[in-house]
């Protein structure tokens, strides 16, 4: 068996048009547009990926951007909620940045003895800043329009809305060897042994039946570290007698894919080859890029595409 699972990889989400979306999630959260591509399942659309400097697994949050993507709604077997890990000291940095654009948000409420800023993407995305105080160490994108003190670091946790947790909570603490963090206003927290970032996972139980859309997440991913460990997973998986799908290649990682008993649909990735497997540190984000299978259809996705406006380093 495999070591638990050491954290969260990425989150990937359904959007509306791709312009707002790079505008909010650069120029307003100041995370890097690490690469741009397509939905390898669909290359009428792109596939866009946030995260810190490098998109380091933990950071990523990536979105299929549909220019008519009907609005969703979370519910039970749905992704709640995606927060990131901001330092202790900074939602006042935030709350005053969030009014300067004149943008909706909750006054922080304390959870697990750590303070929550909640607020929508442009499409209706939960979101939410945990000010955490682990969250000084890691960088965020130095060259970003938040500065250093205040920058996203990383993915603080998830909330999964199910309509009964327990299996849910299985997987987690039986099959990934997470650890239960306790419970607070009928939330339950599991965190990865060890801790660090993008390592929690928070269930809340609900009734209320969700829509995938625009504003919603499609799945959640964990990490692997190698295609060694991935393979292990994936017998585990297999074990367990729930259907996961084989190995599928993402280019930047290396993918497998189940749908847990709560109706979550999870993936677990590989921290390698990374997002510099085909640009330089410098140039992460700034041209289409395509995997070798889609290359020779370049100049008909290029068409299909509407063109973007990317963002500038300070």
């Amino acid at each position: 068996m495999s070591p638990p699972i050491s954290g969260l990889h990425h989150v990937s989400a359904i959007a509306g048009p791709p312009q707002p979306n790079v505008d909010f999630y650069t120029g307003v959260l100041g995370l890097r547009l690490v690469k741009q591509t397509v939905n390898f399942d669909d290359a009428g659309t792109y596939h866009l990926y946030y995260g810190d400097e490098l998109g380091r697994p933990g950071s990523v949050l990536t979105f299929f951007p549909w220019a008519n993507a009907v609005g969703g709604r979370a519910g039970a077997g749905m992704t709640s909620a995606t927060a990131f890990s901001v330092p202790a000291h900074a939602l006042d940095d935030w709350m005053g940045r969030f009014a300067d654009r004149a943008l909706d948000f909750d006054a922080p409420v304390e959870r697990f003895g750590e303070s929550v800023l909640a607020l929508r993407g442009p499409d209706g995305l939960p979101l939410e800043l945990v000010a955490h105080r682990a969250a000084e160490a890691p960088p965020g994108w130095p060259n970003g329009p938040v500065s250093d003190d205040s920058a996203i670091r990383s993915f603080h946790s998830v909330t999964l809305a199910l309509a009964d947790p327990a299996a849910t909570a299985n997987v987690l603490t039986d099959l990934f060897g997470w650890e239960h963090g306790g419970e607070e206003d009928g939330r339950l927290r599991f965190r990865a042994p060890g801790g660090g970032p993008a390592s929690v996972v928070d269930l809340v139980r609900t009734d209320e039946r969700g829509r995938a859309g625009a504003g919603t997440v499609h799945h959640i991913a964990f990490r692997a570290r190698d295609d060694e460990e991935q393979r292990a997973w994936l017998d585990a998986v297999r074990a367990t007698g729930l259907h996961v799908t084989d190995v599928k290649d993402r280019q930047y990682f290396h993918s497998i894919y189940f749908r847990e008993p709560g109706g979550v649909l999870f993936e677990i990735a590989t921290d390698a080859p990374g997002f510099t497997t085909d640009e330089s540190t410098a140039d992460l984000g700034t041209a289409l890029r395509l995997p070798p299978w889609l290359e020779d259809r370049r100049a008909d996705i290029e068409r299909r595409l509407p063109p973007l406006t990317l963002p500038t380093a300070r």
